[in-house]
């Protein structure tokens, strides 16, 4: 699944988004709306993760879709 879908579907997948990354807040969410860049960046600082696991997750995520 492309980045595009992930934001086309972004009201289907948040509790998918939140089962996976139980850390993440429902404001986060809110934040992220789709966007796989602003996911990125609340995972980093959610979980500690540097740039390239946090967008190694999204991408996980996204190709199990």
């Amino acid at each position: 699944m492309s980045y595009d879908i992930l934001k086309g579907k972004w009201n289907q997948l948040r509790g998918r988004v939140k089962e996976r990354w139980g850390n993440l807040t429902d404001d986060d969410l809110d934040i992220v709306a789709g966007h796989a860049e602003h996911l990125v960046g609340k995972l980093q600082e959610r979980y500690g993760w540097n740039k390239e696991k946090a967008q190694q997750e999204v991408r996980d995520f996204s190709n199990s879709l």
